[in-house]
């Protein structure tokens, strides 16, 4: 399975977004190192809005092109479908409920298959949930004390679509999120401009 392994803190830097969530990523942005000398081009402001959306789901190339050609057959706008279909994959809804503090690791703990959906294992990262899927942590996997610590102490994201039971170590999608919810500083539409062409 390809994964994205560069250094976060430096895409960060470049991208201009915290979108690891780790409070020390942008430490470093205002430095003259970081700072952009060009005026940038159309073409330019289009490919850094698709590798913000790349960072943030941490999918790769093939895959984002695949959800922008399934969001061009929906009855949504096409960048708000691209969106939706990423915020309701598997490791973000991990990520979003509070199991894992960051994206790669609430896909490590899919993969390994810590995760049930409607308590049942499914280790796939990618899995599309649908309105009503509860992901819960396995049984086993409670008493470790870093993801009970993560659930726990982790400040979920108050996202309205997501409801998150810590008595039951669950979360619920109660339903389809709509664009405006959605935590991330993207402008979709460059992302649609970008894959038109």
């Amino acid at each position: 399975m390809a994964r994205n392994m560069s250094p976060r803190f430096k895409q960060c830097r470049r991208l201009g977004v915290n979108y690891c969530g780790h409070p020390k990523a942008m430490n470093r942005a205002g430095n003259a190192a970081f700072q952009k000398r060009k005026k940038p081009t159309d073409y330019s402001r289009q490919l850094t809005e698709k590798q913000k959306l790349k960072a943030y789901y941490g999918v790769l190339e093939k895959q984002l092109h695949h959800y922008y050609e399934k969001a061009l057959k929906s009855s949504l706008m096409t960048g708000d479908a691209l969106v939706i279909s990423l915020e309701r994959r598997l490791d973000n809804a991990v990520y979003r409920i509070g199991f894992g503090n960051s994206i790669r690791l609430a896909r490590q703990l899919v993969s390994h298959g810590h995760i049930l959906v409607n308590g049942k294992k499914v280790n796939i990262p990618s899995y599309q949930l649908n309105v009503g899927d509860v992901v819960s942590l396995k049984e086993s996997s409670r008493k470790n004390e870093q993801f009970k610590s993560n659930f726990l102490g982790h400040p979920a994201f108050n996202v309205p679509y997501f409801e998150k039971n810590e008595e039951e170590f669950s979360g619920k999608l109660v339903r389809m999120p709509e664009r405006n919810e959605i935590p991330i500083q993207v402008n979709d539409q460059l992302v649609v401009e970008f894959y038109s062409k």
